[in-house]
């Protein structure tokens, strides 16, 4: 129990600050964790930004943290704006619902209709906001470096 009284908001502001590397290395970090964290891929988020930072050469610390932009606090907005922006783009209409009476076949056919908006909004919207992260990283980092 003591660990979560000693976890605030200060300890991951000052690991925020204390990140060495350079700021492109520290931005892609954060980028690739705020694009995961947009996916409502529960207890993977992290994984997930983690794996594509390695790939992508960006901090790991840093895309951790970044998929925590996704919490309980921000879930319901998040992906009820994810989704009603896939069904924007894939130009279908939202009004589908899924009925009891529906056979099988049907009934994963409606599962394919909601998810695949949900991922198409969440691609969009995790790519969107995972550039204005990294772009403020950046800044912030250089700016960092030059004082």
């Amino acid at each position: 129990m003591k660990l979560i009284k000693d976890f605030n908001f200060k300890k991951i502001l000052s690991l925020f600050l204390q990140q060495n590397g350079s700021p492109m290395f520290n931005a892609k970090g954060i980028a690739f964790g705020v694009f995961s964290g947009c996916f409502p891929f529960f207890g993977f988020q992290t994984l997930l930004g983690v794996f594509l930072a390695q790939i992508g050469r960006g901090n790991i610390v840093l895309a951790a943290i970044g998929t925590w932009i996704s919490n309980p606090f921000t879930y319901i907005p998040l992906y009820l704006f994810n989704y009603r922006l896939g069904v924007f783009v894939l130009r279908n209409p939202e009004n589908i619902i899924i009925k009891p009476q529906l056979i099988k076949e049907d009934f994963w056919g409606q599962g394919w209709f909601f998810t695949s908006r949900l991922i198409m909004g969440s691609s969009l919207v995790g790519l969107f906001l995972g550039f204005v992260f990294g772009f403020i990283a950046y800044s912030f980092y250089k700016k960092k470096i030059k004082n």
